[in-house]
């Protein structure tokens, strides 16, 4: 689990279970799940995301 610091980015991720590759918004205020098979890759924390899958990039 990471915490993830950004200013409105949107960000590649890799689910751990699936290896589903999604693209998810760094300050995600509700909690979001794989659409694969519903892992939940990041929670909020109230501003910045936390990110429970593997970052792959961070997209301008």
């Amino acid at each position: 689990m990471r915490s993830f610091e950004c200013k409105s980015k949107f960000v590649k991720v890799r689910c751990n279970k699936c290896k589903n590759e999604q693209i998810i918004f760094g300050k995600a205020s509700t909690v979001v799940k794989c659409l694969v098979c519903g892992t939940e890759l990041a929670k909020p924390t109230g501003g910045k995301a936390q990110i429970k899958a593997r970052i792959l990039e961070i997209l301008e």
